[in-house]
């Protein structure tokens, strides 16, 4: 069920977190949201951090690509300056600002703002990621999405790290994270295991017959 507040006074502003793993719709359950507000003729403003440009620099982007039109920010502090006399405020993968992000929501919210929070709860080792936590616990509405495990089928809530990346922070898609259910999930080091992860290789296209011939031809040559 999606815990979205549908009946508040005009005067009043809260915070709402939608959060999840990788391919959970996130995103786009954001985007489901500024639309109805849009479509109410409620002022709404998009912003993300300039540190996602995956898809586009101008616009948040789900992975099935729906957009909706949004401002790039080096910091959450630029955020009250952009948003002034907007009614929504829409922050997009959240867990990439620093803690100051938090500060920024409530201010937001006690101006009288619905602010409308997506981002991931837990990083690649599971772990709680970034600001995510404390907007979780401020806010008064909190969405926890789902994905479908890539290799049992059930619900998944972790994001499985497929390159061998140590960095927190990796922004990518399909070629560097699936999402994962909780008996599936590996850690970058499998501590139960001692090794880490093999690294998710895409296996090479087989060979043509013409290839084929021009290889053996090439090395014919260099042995001649």
């Amino acid at each position: 069920m999606i815990n979205e507040p549908s009946l508040a006074p005009r005067e009043f502003g809260w915070i709402e977190v939608v959060c999840g793993g990788m391919f959970s719709g996130k995103t786009e359950e954001l985007i489901r949201r500024a639309k109805r507000a849009h479509i109410a003729g409620q002022k709404v403003v998009v912003v993300k951090p300039a540190l996602d440009k995956r898809y586009s620099d101008n616009e948040v982007v789900s992975h099935n690509e729906t957009a909706l039109p949004s401002i790039l920010v080096d910091t959450a502090d630029q955020i009250v300056l952009l948003t002034g006399d907007a009614k929504v405020v829409c922050i997009d993968e959240a867990q990439f600002f620093d803690d100051r992000v938090v500060d920024v929501a409530n201010s937001l919210a006690n101006d009288g703002k619905r602010v409308i929070v997506a981002g991931l709860d837990m990083d690649f080792e599971g772990k709680p990621f970034g600001p995510m936590p404390y907007l979780l616990a401020i806010a008064e509405y909190v969405t926890k999405l789902h994905a479908v495990c890539a290799e049992s089928g059930t619900m998944a809530h972790y994001s499985q790290r497929i390159v061998e990346k140590e960095a927190q922070v990796l922004v990518g898609e399909y070629d560097a994270y699936e999402p994962r259910a909780r008996h599936c999930f590996r850690p970058p080091v499998d501590r139960r295991r001692g090794r880490p992860i093999k690294p998710f290789i895409i296996p090479a296209a087989p060979e043509s017959g013409k290839q084929k011939e021009e290889k053996t031809e090439e090395i014919n040559s260099e042995n001649s």
